[in-house]
């Protein structure tokens, strides 16, 4: 007997029963401690009590109610049920219930069966929202600067309408200062006073050395030794702490995790969570506001899945008719693979060019990016290295622009004649990097102007006697070509006796004058063997 029930029952007692006091004799008093805990004789006695029917005058609860006879037959009521009289009319509706009964009482105890073991169900994937990328939006303006998206002097040549997103003028020369700009915001206050630690020497790394610096939070970058000096300068001359550790990313990566248990750092790795996908999304809402009647966008995929996923919910929730399509390297093409298995790929079989594409075959994207790109990417293309070499050639000639391959393989899938569809229509290109070392850059031009048929080498065979070389010499002269190159063997084996083998590279303005330069030199020299690309 609780509290109340004990104040009630020395009340009554001491000032006697409300039927003394007045109450009709008509109407039987049971106190409620008797009605709720000790059950009457006549409750106990009543089988039909605990057969599952409900009493019209009080709730559906262990034990009963008083008494009352009924004027129908039990079996036209439904279990726990409640019935309502209207005109002699019986009105019965039917309770749903949910869960296991509770046991009446005075019944036994049953059993609760062994509860079946069953194989976990890996959990939906994170999905973004749109209030999410418009949330980011707002939150980074004033860190990051609104791109411009330029219309292109390509277009004419390729019959479309290419707006070109210029991502790779922010201040570390990626898109990605976006998604690390929020990811930075969102943290805690005690989680940026305690600092943050990230191990890698991509373009990620760069982004979160400078903008932790702009916000005052403590950065520290872990590098292996087989990393670029020149990024490691840049991410200390952004004001991050930068330390060299280990001979692999690998083990830079496994210090640095240990270095944030032990001192309370925030370890940051480029992971598809909501959050970064949606400050990657805000370039699908500015590319969305620059170009009007846009038809379809252009985006990277492989390493930058997480910039196609948030692009994509962006764009497709503003206007669904838009077209996405992801480009990634023919050597790895990691999301249409992915596509293929309904799962994503973490590795492939073939070992890419790492130095060369950068962050298109590093980190792999994970189950969120692959989600959202699987449901609202349109299509995955894949283009050749020639092809991505070619595209860095055009941006330096016409857009007056230095980009690496990541941020020029957008546009090569349109050079390369695969997207055809899109003629006549208004593209959105975005062009996401340009952090490629100056060495490297300088034989990836050399390259693409070979591939572009604009350097060209070819063989001919001279007479010993004197003014061959002159004459060789004038017809270059005439035919308005630069000379790169020139030599010549006496021993060659190619060679007549009295004959010597002189090779020279030459550069035209284009392939025109190429084919133009090899006719004359065929009509001249028979011996001519031009070397093929």
């Amino acid at each position: 007997m609780n509290f109340a029930a004990q104040f009630l029952y020395s009340h009554y007692k001491n000032n006697g029963n409300p039927r003394e006091a007045g109450g009709s004799d008509s109407e039987e008093y049971d106190p409620f401690w008797q009605s709720e805990e000790q059950p009457s004789s006549a409750c106990q006695n009543d089988p039909s009590l605990h057969e599952g029917q409900c009493k019209k005058n009080g709730p559906i609860r262990n034990g009963c109610g008083p008494s009352r006879p009924t004027p129908i037959n039990p079996e036209r009521l439904k279990d726990f049920g409640e019935e309502e009289y209207l005109n002699g009319d019986v009105k019965t509706w039917e309770m749903k219930i949910v869960g296991r009964p509770e046991p009446l009482l005075g019944n036994p105890v049953e059993k609760q069966p062994k509860a079946v073991r069953r194989p976990s169900v890996k959990p939906p994937a994170e999905f973004i929202r749109f209030e999410d990328i418009s949330a980011a939006a707002f939150k980074i303006q004033s860190g990051v600067q609104k791109t411009p998206c330029t219309y292109s002097r390509l277009s004419k040549q390729y019959g479309m309408e290419i707006f070109l997103k210029k991502e790779h003028l922010h201040y570390t020369g990626t898109v990605k200062e976006r998604g690390v700009l929020y990811l930075l915001t969102s943290l805690r206050q005690e989680q940026q006073k305690k600092g943050v630690i990230v191990a890698s020497d991509n373009n990620f790394s760069m982004a979160v050395a400078h903008h932790a610096c702009e916000l005052r939070i403590p950065v520290f970058v872990i590098m292996a030794a087989s990393s670029s000096p020149v990024r490691l300068r840049m991410c200390r001359d952004y004001g991050a702490m930068v330390i060299s550790y280990g001979s692999t990313p690998r083990d830079s990566q496994s210090h640095a995790r240990r270095l944030a248990q032990e001192n309370g750092y925030v370890y940051l790795d480029e992971e598809d969570t909501a959050i970064y996908l949606a400050g990657l999304g805000t370039v699908g809402l500015e590319v969305f506001e620059q170009v009007p009647k846009l038809d379809a966008v252009v985006v990277p995929a492989g390493g930058h899945c997480g910039l196609l996923a948030g692009t994509a919910a962006a764009l497709k929730h503003l206007n669904h008719s838009i077209t996405v399509i992801g480009v990634e390297p023919e050597e790895f093409p990691l999301l249409q693979q992915s596509l293929k298995i309904d799962y994503p790929v973490k590795e492939l079989a073939s070992a890419p060019n790492r130095k060369l594409y950068g962050d298109l075959v590093s980190p792999p994207f994970g189950n969120n990016a692959f989600q959202l790109a699987k449901k609202l990417v349109d299509k995955v293309i894949t283009v050749s290295e020639e092809d991505a070499l070619v595209s860095m050639l055009r941006f330096q000639e016409y857009e007056r622009a230095t980009v690496d391959t990541e941020g020029a393989i957008g546009l090569a899938a349109i050079l390369a004649g695969k997207l055809e569809e899109l003629k006549g229509k208004r593209v959105a290109v975005v062009v996401t990097s340009a952090n490629m070392e100056l060495g490297l850059m300088r034989q990836c031009v050399e390259r693409a102007l070979v591939l572009d048929e604009r350097v060209s080498k070819f063989t001919v065979q001279l007479g010993e006697w004197p003014g061959e070389m002159a004459k060789l010499l004038d017809l270059l002269a005439r035919e308005d070509v630069r000379l790169l190159d020139i030599s010549h063997d006496r021993g060659s084996s190619a060679a007549d006796l009295f004959n010597v083998q002189v090779s020279c590279v030459v550069e035209t303005r284009d392939k025109s004058q190429t084919t133009q330069l090899r006719n004359a030199l065929s009509e001249r020299y028979a011996t001519l063997h031009w070397h093929e690309r």
